[in-house]
């Protein structure tokens, strides 16, 4: 990446709708520049997804919490962290998890609609055989939202994608 890749990346990460052929006009080079420089960076892996951002809060889910799983060991079918992984994936509210270290085995982000409706989640959660037990926090504000656009500009040599230069 350099310095036109993270000025892309800064456009479209604040107007995501913005074309191809604009791209080109405010960023000042040709269109088959800004086409080759986006089909690079998507079929790198650098740029995964073009779709809407959504707040769970606007959805009707302003409670999130982090659930640290402790998944059973055994080595039986319907156990393991792939199994509980699918399993996860079939709860709409489950967000995002993840595989881990430390004093649990999974990690997981999940919304609710409510404290009360939070209890229904856990619940959902832990239907799976393989998950031996749960440890839940609530978050009370987000200081730092999910972002990855800093850790770009790092990646291009302190060029800072946040702003268009």
């Amino acid at each position: 990446m350099d310095e036109l890749d993270g000025r892309l990346i800064s456009l479209f990460a604040d107007d995501p709708r913005v074309g191809v052929l604009e791209a080109s006009r405010r960023l000042g080079v040709a269109r088959g520049t800004v086409q080759a420089r986006l089909d690079k960076l998507v079929s790198s892996g650098v740029v995964t997804g073009w779709g809407p951002e959504l707040a769970p809060e606007a959805l009707g889910y302003p409670v999130t919490a982090f659930l640290t799983l402790e998944i059973r060991q055994e080595t039986t079918a319907g156990s393991g962290h792939d199994e509980v992984g699918r399993h996860l994936a079939g709860i709409p509210e489950v967000l995002e998890a993840h595989t881990i270290t430390g004093a649990g085995d999974m990690f997981a982000r999940v919304v609710a609609r409510s404290n009360t409706d939070l209890q229904r989640v856990i619940d959902l959660v832990l239907k799976h055989p393989a998950i031996v037990r749960s440890a839940t926090v609530i978050a009370l504000a987000t200081q730092v939202p999910y972002r990855v656009l800093p850790l770009a500009g790092v990646a291009i040599s302190g060029y800072s994608v946040t702003k268009l230069s």
